[in-house]
C-alpha cells in the first residue's frame, strides 16, 4: 500500500472516531463517567510513550539531537500558546457579556488540534510507515476519550445528539485535511520536521491536558486503576517499539 493510501485511510479512520459519541446512546451517563478517566489515563500514557519511544528517536536519527529537540520544544510551546489564547478568548469575551457558548470554543480548539495532528502524523507516515502507524495509534487512543467527553459537553450545552455528532464529525475531518496538505507539500518541501513537532504536541497533551485530569485526590483503588491504565498505555507503545525494531 502506498504512503498516500496510508495517510488517506488513517485520516478517514481518525475522522470516523468522532462518531464514537454515538456509544453514549447505549450506556448510562454514570457508566460513561466510570469509563472515561481510565481511558484518559491510558491515552496519556500512549501519547507520552509514542513521543518518547517512537517519534523523538526517529527525529534524532533523521537529523541531530539539538535540531530535533528544537522542533519538539516548538511543538510543545505551540500547543501551550494555542490553549492560552483559547482560554483568554473565552474569559475575555465572558467579561463583556457577549461570550459565545463554550460548546463552540470546544469545537474550535478540537478542530485546530485535529488539523495539526493530521499534518504531524502524515509527516510521520512520510518518514516511515511504521512510525506513522504507531503515531496514529497513540493519537487514536487520545481521540476516543476526548471525543466522548466533547460529545457529552455539547449535549449538556443544549445541542441535540444528532447535531453534536455531525459537528464532531466535521471537526474530525480537519485531521484528514491536515494529512492531505502534508502529503501535497511533501513533494516540494522536507516535512521530516513534523515528526519532532508532533512529539512536542503529544508530550504537551499527555502531560498538561490529560495527566492533571486523573492526578487528583481520589480513592486508593481509583488511583491504582488510573496509574495502571497510564502504565499500560506507555507499555503498549514500548512493546510496539520493540516489535517494530526487529
Amino acid at each position: 500500500m502506498t504512503t498516500f493510501l496510508w495517510i488517506l485511510l488513517g485520516g478517514v479512520a481518525m475522522s470516523a472516531i468522532a462518531l464514537v459519541g454515538a456509544l453514549t446512546l447505549l450506556i448510562s451517563e454514570a457508566s460513561l463517567r466510570r469509563l472515561l478517566l481510565p481511558m484518559v489515563s491510558f491515552a496519556a500514557g500512549s501519547l507520552i510513550g509514542g513521543a518518547l519511544f517512537h517519534m523523538l528517536p526517529a527525529a534524532v536519527e533523521s537529523s541531530d539531537v539539538i535540531p530535533a529537540m528544537r522542533w519538539a520544544a516548538l511543538g510543545f510551546l505551540a500547543f501551550l500558546g494555542i490553549e492560552q489564547f483559547l482560554h483568554w478568548h473565552h474569559c475575555h469575551r465572558g467579561e463583556d457579556g457577549h461570550a459565545k457558548p463554550v460548546t463552540y470554543l470546544i469545537l474550535l480548539g478540537d478542530t485546530l488540534h485535529n488539523f495539526i495532528d493530521g499534518l504531524s502524523i502524515a509527516g510521520a507516515f512520510l518518514v516511515d510507515v511504521r512510525l506513522g502507524v504507531t503515531a496514529w495509534i497513540a493519537a487514536a487512543a487520545h481521540e476516543v476519550p476526548q471525543e466522548l467527553s466533547d460529545f457529552v459537553v455539547l449535549v449538556h450545552g443544549g445541542w441535540s445528539r444528532r447535531k453534536a455528532l455531525l459537528f464532531n464529525l466535521l471537526s474530525g475531518l480537519a485531521f484528514l485535511a491536515g494529512g492531505m496538505i502534508a502529503y501535497a507539500v511533501s513533494r516540494r518541501f522536507d516535512v521530516a520536521w513534523l515528526v519532532p513537532l508532533a512529539a512536542g504536541n503529544f508530550l504537551y497533551i499527555g502531560a498538561s491536558d490529560l495527566v492533571p485530569e486523573v492526578n487528583r485526590p481520589r480513592t486508593l483503588a481509583a488511583s491504582i486503576l488510573h496509574f495502571g491504565a497510564f502504565a499500560a498505555g506507555m507499555g503498549l507503545l514500548l512493546l510496539l517499539r520493540e516489535l517494530t525494531a526487529h
